[in-house]
């Protein structure tokens, strides 16, 4: 099995405040929700695209100080992919690649936001 990144994008990053009241020393439960999604290209079975994102929303019954979202698909080239156990393989491996991109993401937008930046959890290889 060969692969290749060939780019990221971020195809969305968004962050809104949220205006709660909230006493000086309330502290909130952050847990971001993930989803991968793995496509390729019928036209050309060597071209994968990965999609990963992340999410923090605000809920009447967990409410949070801000809303965020960001969401990067990494395109890949890969070849010789024999059977499932390479498609996953390089699922793995294409996650491994695309999330540290998140990750930086994510802590950006929120230190750009004025806030405690968010820090994802590192993935071990």
């Amino acid at each position: 099995m060969k692969y290749a990144l060939r780019g990221i994008n971020a195809e969305e990053l968004s962050f809104t405040m949220n205006r709660i009241k909230m006493d000086k020393d309330t502290r909130f439960e952050i847990k971001p929700q993930f989803s991968r999604t793995v496509r390729r290209v019928q036209e050309n079975d060597k071209i994968w695209f990965l999609t990963l994102e992340v999410k923090v929303e605000s809920t009447e019954d967990s409410p949070k100080p801000f809303n965020m979202k960001a969401r990067l698909v990494g395109v890949f080239e890969a070849e010789d992919i024999q059977d499932e156990m390479d498609s996953k393989d390089l699922v793995i491996n294409m996650t491994e690649i695309v999330y540290p991109y998140l990750r930086a993401a994510v802590s950006s937008v929120t230190a750009n936001a004025f806030i405690n930046p968010l820090v994802l959890p590192v993935i071990p290889a």
